[in-house]
């Protein structure tokens, strides 16, 4: 009974400790609450304090689209109170085009779902006016249903329109992009087709300075563009300001525009002649800006026209002297007549020697008109087909039986040598004239050259001579080693009368009347001189159609070509130089030229490693051919020199060997240049 009481005793004691126990958890509890409400009270201050303070709107939306919830920062953008709008819908704020968009997120929260991050949508201020918002929202859930929605909207106006700013400079300055790159795509098609001309296309500013060069430009006048920009042109392009040249100028600048003839020099110091067009260029204002030049290169033409005026002068003068010799055959004609009359009726001695004396002067003022007839009309005769040997021999036979005998006479007849269509009288008289001026021209001693040999005419030797056509002709050279022809007068040998010979010991009809005989066999003539050394002529006769010549015509076709060897052409005749150059360059060489030995020993020094053969005329300015030969081979004893000369007698060509490789007759065809240069470069 005792142990049941203790027993009940000791239970209330556990109970009563267990009370306590519970006691104490309760009061912790209650702490803790007290705790955690006073704490969640300090929070949700803080959470409001935080929200009334933001620059974004935050906003609360029921699941009917009621406002229920804004932060003061709505009234700050908007201009609307919060009152205004609480317990609204809210889809009367928004832009009327952004509401399917809106309904469309509606939807998402309404599920639920978060929809995508920074929407941007434009919401109605009190001012009428729509701001851009940018908006993250957040369903609000309870037991995993969503009774609204919460959200941050913050506006991007000013940044919306500050990238509208950046994006139209962006696309302004794309447009101007694109603009300046169609403006540089037009300039740089331009450009091309500028340098695509033939003609010298050239713009330079009013103090001289060049701006433009194109391609033509660099072609004609040897010049880089890189090399000209900046220079001055009339340093650049002449020797001297000239009365045309300033005549441009001052016509240019009060006219706006100028065409004319002006003289100018290459970077070869090569004269040249231009036909120039001057216009003066104007901005979009109408201010004056540059001058734009047009250079058309008439050198050749100017020569052709020359030799033209010239040809046309010799016809005039034909004319003339074919009306003085008909007048003189009426005069001399009853004279002849008289005399043989009063032959019969003087029979004392003192009127037979007058007599004499008169026939003889009659006989020779006779002979005189019928070379000027033959000059004039250039008398046709009988044209049949003949052999250079059989003519040659007869000269030869009477030069060596007539002249002195200190004149040396040798010949040289090719071989194979073609026939030719002509007058063999005629052409006697031809050779005859030629031989006795060379019998003239050496006074106590010399040698008498003559050769003929086969020449097949190219398109490029044609465009050399006037009264040449491609095609195979014959060349009959009569060379002397007398005093030569000074160059002033060269040009007016074949001139009618004209001579340098004494009073009476010549009538000036000799040449002219060969040239007349020449041009109406239809060939032509040149002539090769140097004062103190000789003079050639070559006279070119067409020759007649055979099979042989045929084959020679074929063989123009199979020259022999280079691989890109450098060859320096030496040449003082621009127009020799400049065909000689093109010819090379067609059939695979490159090409620099010098115009005299002092250039050419120059150059060759600066590109002894690259040039190949020089092709070194033998008479030019400065220095001549000789003397550049040696001093090229002193700077390099292997090089391999090709002399060229209008000038072969046997003695020269002798002299030649000593300083170079190979001898390459002038006038040369483009046979005969390429076959002497690829023997050269092919000879070890």
């Amino acid at each position: 009974m005792v142990k049941d009481k203790d027993k009940t005793k000791e239970q209330l004691v556990n109970e009563l400790a267990e009370l306590r126990r519970r006691t104490a958890e309760l009061e912790r509890s209650d702490t803790q609450h007290k705790r955690a409400e006073e704490a969640m009270g300090e929070s949700e201050a803080s959470y409001r304090s935080l929200v009334e303070s933001a620059r974004d709107v935050i906003f609360t939306i029921s699941t009917e689209g009621t406002i229920t919830s804004l932060n003061p920062a709505f009234e700050t953008i908007t201009g609307w109170s919060r009152d205004e709008w609480l317990g609204k819908n809210f889809k009367s704020l928004f832009h009327p085009d952004d509401l399917p968009f809106i309904k469309e997120i509606y939807q998402c929260i309404l599920k639920g779902e978060i929809p995508s991050p920074n929407i941007e949508l434009r919401i109605l201020s009190k001012s009428g006016e729509y701001v851009m918002m940018e908006y993250s929202i957040k369903p609000q859930t309870q037991n995993g249903k969503a009774v609204g929605a919460f959200g941050i909207a913050r506006d991007i106006t000013e940044r919306r329109r500050s990238e509208d700013q950046i994006r139209e400079q962006a696309t302004f300055l794309r447009k101007e992009i694109i603009e300046r790159k169609q403006v540089e795509t037009q300039i740089r098609e331009q450009a091309a087709l500028l340098d695509k001309a033939q003609d010298a296309i050239i713009v330079r500013d009013f103090d001289h300075c060049l701006i433009y060069w194109n391609k033509g430009a660099e072609r004609l006048y040897g010049w880089t563009a890189e090399e000209t920009i900046g220079k001055n042109t009339n340093e650049l392009l002449y020797k001297e300001e000239s009365p045309r040249l300033i005549e441009a100028q001052k016509s240019v600048m009060a006219k706006g525009e100028w065409t004319g003839e002006l003289h100018q020099v290459t970077k070869d110091s090569k004269d040249i002649d231009v036909e120039s067009r001057w216009t003066l260029v104007r901005d979009n204002r109408g201010k004056q800006k540059s001058i734009l030049i047009i250079n058309t290169d008439i050198t050749e033409k100017k020569k052709l026209e020359a030799q033209f005026l010239r040809a046309q002068r010799m016809e005039s003068i034909g004319t003339l002297a074919g009306g003085i010799a008909h007048d003189l055959n009426n005069v001399l004609t009853p004279i002849m007549l008289s005399l043989q009359m009063l032959n019969e009726k003087l029979k004392d001695e003192q009127g037979q020697k007058l007599l004499a004396i008169l026939e003889t002067n009659a006989q020779r003022g006779a002979n005189l008109v019928k070379q000027v007839m033959s000059f004039a009309r250039g008398i046709e005769g009988e044209r049949n087909v003949l052999q250079a040997t059989s003519i040659i021999t007869e000269i030869v036979k009477i030069a060596n039986g007539t002249f002195p005998k200190y004149i040396e006479i040798r010949t040289d007849v090719q071989k194979d040598i073609w026939a030719i269509s002509g007058d063999a009288t005629q052409l006697h008289q031809v050779l005859m004239n030629l031989c006795v001026n060379a019998r003239d021209a050496m006074q106590f001693s010399g040698i008498l050259s003559i050769s003929a040999e086969n020449f097949l005419v190219d398109e490029n030797f044609a465009r050399m001579n006037i009264d040449a056509k491609a095609g195979p002709y014959i060349v009959i050279s009569v060379s002397d080693t007398g005093t030569g022809i000074p160059p002033k007068i060269l040009d007016r040998i074949f001139e009618p009368f004209f001579t340098t010979k004494e009073h009476g010991k010549g009538t000036g009809l000799g040449l002219s009347t060969a040239l007349a005989i020449v041009k109406s066999h239809s060939g032509f003539i040149n002539v090769y001189s140097e004062v103190g050394k000789g003079t050639s002529f070559k006279v070119y006769f067409p020759a007649t159609t055979t099979s042989e010549t045929q084959k020679a015509e074929e063989q123009l076709l199979e020259l022999v070509t280079g691989h890109g060897e450098l060859i320096l052409v030496v040449e003082d005749e621009a127009s020799i130089s400049e065909i000689t150059s093109s010819t090379l360059e067609a059939h695979g060489y490159k090409v620099i030229t010098a115009e005299d030995g002092t250039q050419a020993v120059a150059l060759y020094a600066q590109n002894m490693d690259k040039i190949k053969v020089t092709l070194m005329d033998m008479m030019m300015p400065v220095m001549d051919g000789q003397t550049s030969s040696r001093a090229i081979r002193r700077i390099s004893p292997e090089a391999k020199i090709i002399a060229v000369s209008g000038l072969t007698d046997e003695d020269r060509l002798a002299k030649v060997a000593d300083y170079s490789n190979a001898f390459l007759p002038k006038p040369y065809n483009a046979t005969r240049l390429l076959k002497t240069i690829h023997e050269v470069l092919s000879a070890e």
